[in-house]
């Protein structure tokens, strides 16, 4: 039973107390055991009576220390940072609900403590019974060993094959199999035959390939028949909202550290086996000691913010930021009388700037101003985007996911199959095409007849191929082209000079870079050489010259707060981050909201 534990700041300002390199301290019968986190200066302390022997407090400890840093990080961290509060912290309100967690920890450390006492009580208690058996049992080994070390020095006596084994003349004593090659035939033997892989010349038939289709097939007789469960295709807590114009609106992405149950967290923080929480997940921890050895009230000198801009640069880069963007993101003019308040708002003003798009992020009202204009004409020309980007991206799965959002939206979409080199490709957006067909729209059942995919198989042109899905599309009254492309290195100029060519005869509305958010300092190598490449090509081909006009990240639910490969695209090309991708389901698409970016940077 604890007696006290108590959680402080090493300023003296006490940020919980009561029930939870280190060390210990022993008086009038009571132990107290202590550890730090040093990035954010926090003292755990445990107390009990000595006399108990409690066998968890050093787990307790460390398990106590990843739990609060990981539940009240950004708190912390901006405890930290900020040495003059304009206002009195509510520290009641920052750690509302730690009791639920203490109790839900100290209950299972404790329950597990008595579980490992039970199992050794039982072990001490069944101990005798078995002792002379474990005894006999190691004396024959030893006899074994010592026989077969006897025969492979060549001098065990003579020795005869009986059967499976060895039989020692010497001792009378069955041995175990000099060698492994003795069984081996006999294990052979005894094994079921593989069955042999059917190779041949001739072309497969087609019962040979139904037995290779596992895809959902309704006309099947076997057991691939019924409806495919829908709640797999769409993640309804990611579904987004609907105007009261109507228009459907995907969900903002916003950097959410809590909405885990007590039961889940203390899981997760068991799970690590008792490691100590690293000092890189504490955010702003490092740099908000900086910040606290300098003075509120005190004018700053450039000399005096030479370690404080050091710091923001190794923060960025912690958080994925590219190298020289992080170089030019912390030079920042400075005032004469720029404090320490001032520094860490200047750092939020410059990622904002950067950050905040230049151009209109708002891709229903570009294609509405486009169809409206083109209505009353004899042509009707459908908006076409394309989406380009390296290999492995996601380029298919989010273009399928943009697919849903306009499908949403009212419009009928053509997926244009212009990646006629990787292998599946094809295959993979007529997957995407099917189940976008079963998803319904405004109280239809279905989106039959809203989206539909246009390919011409592989090794085609795929500048053609594009032409020709436009064409298609302004044919059958499509309002939007998504053209699909292959991946490709940015390195590579005879593709590069391809996809220049399909831009330059088919001239799309926007051009959507396809990046990674855990791509960091490769974001600028990728983006520069693509966007000067789809410019010089796409000139030199006597088209106009287009660059990228936009950027789509993906995998953005695998970096966490590690978001600074929006900071890096977002600089290089001068372009805005129109969406974020974030896991399988067409609905897991999100828009950037330049605050959560900051937020998550900063770590507030």
């Amino acid at each position: 039973m604890l007696d006290h534990c108590s959680i402080s700041h090493k300023g003296g300002v006490a940020l919980i107390e009561g029930r939870t390199s280190d060390g210990k301290y022993e008086k009038d019968g009571y132990a107290v055991k202590w550890t730090f986190v040093n990035d954010l200066e926090l003292i755990f302390v445990v107390a009990y009576q000595r006399i108990l022997q409690l066998t968890y407090v050093d787990e307790l400890l460390v398990a106590l220390k990843a739990l609060f840093i990981k539940l009240f990080q950004p708190f912390l961290a901006s405890f930290s940072a900020v040495v003059e509060a304009p206002t009195p912290w509510n520290f009641a309100k920052a750690f509302e609900g730690w009791d639920a967690y203490f109790d839900k920890l100290l209950h299972d450390l404790e329950n597990k403590s008595a579980r490992v006492h039970r199992v050794h009580s039982t072990n001490h208690s069944i101990a005798p019974t078995h002792a002379r058996a474990d005894v006999q049992d190691e004396e024959q080994i030893a006899r074994n060993v010592h026989a077969l070390k006897n025969r492979l020095r060549g001098r065990g006596g003579q020795t005869s094959r009986r059967g499976r084994g060895r039989v020692d003349a010497g001792s009378g004593r069955d041995s175990v199999p000099g060698s492994d090659s003795e069984t081996t035939p006999n294990a052979k033997r005894k094994s079921k035959a593989k069955t042999q892989r059917k190779w041949g010349n001739e072309a497969p038939t087609d019962a040979d390939m139904a037995s290779l289709d596992y895809s959902y097939d309704s006309t099947a007789s076997d057991g691939r028949t019924g409806t495919p469960d829908l709640s797999t295709l769409v993640d309804n807590g990611s579904l987004g909202t609907r105007t009261q114009d109507g228009l459907y609106e995907v969900k903002d992405w916003e950097f959410v550290t809590g909405g885990k149950s007590p039961d889940d967290v203390i899981a997760e923080v068991l799970r690590q086996g008792g490691e100590e929480p690293k000092p890189t997940s504490s955010s702003l921890g490092a740099l908000g000691s900086i910040f606290a050895r300098l003075t509120g009230s005190k004018v700053l000198s450039e000399e005096d913010l030479k370690p404080v801009l050091e710091a923001m640069k190794q923060h960025l880069m912690k958080k994925n930021v590219a190298k020289e963007i992080s170089d030019k993101v912390v030079r920042i003019k400075w005032a004469v009388t720029a404090t320490t308040s001032a520094v860490r708002q200047a750092l939020a003003n410059s990622i904002t700037r950067i950050l905040t798009p230049k151009t209109s992020t708002d891709l229903l009202l570009s294609i509405r101003t486009k169809l409206s204009a083109l209505s009353t004409t004899q042509q009707r020309l459908p908006y076409s985007i394309t989406f380009v980007g390296v290999n492995g991206v996601g380029k298919s799965t989010n273009l399928s996911k943009v697919c849903f959002w306009l499908i949403q939206n009212g419009f009928r979409v053509l997926i244009a199959a212009c990646d006629t080199f990787r292998s599946g490709a094809v295959e993979q957006l007529r997957v995407h095409v099917r189940n976008l067909g079963m998803l319904g729209v405004d109280g239809a059942t279905t989106s039959k007849g809203r989206v539909e995919l246009y390919e011409r198989g592989y090794g085609k042109d795929a500048a053609g191929i594009a032409k020709e899905a436009i064409a298609y599309a302004r044919d059958n009254e499509f309002d939007v082209v998504l053209i699909d492309t292959a991946g490709r290195m940015q390195d590579n100029e005879p593709l590069m000079r391809a996809l220049a060519k399909l831009v330059a005869s088919n001239n799309p509305d926007k051009i959507i870079f396809v990046g990674e958010a855990l791509v960091g300092n490769e974001a600028v190598d990728q983006l520069t050489k693509f966007d000067r490449a789809l410019r010089d090509f796409s000139a030199a081909s006597g088209g106009q010259e287009r660059g990228i006009d936009g950027m789509l990240v993906t995998k953005w639910d695998t970096v966490d707060d590690k978001v600074g490969a929006a900071l890096s695209m977002t600089y290089v090309t001068g372009q805005p981050i129109i969406f974020v991708g974030c896991g399988q389901t067409y609905t897991d698409l999100r828009q950037l909201r330049v605050a959560n970016v900051v937020e998550a940077i900063l770590g507030d």
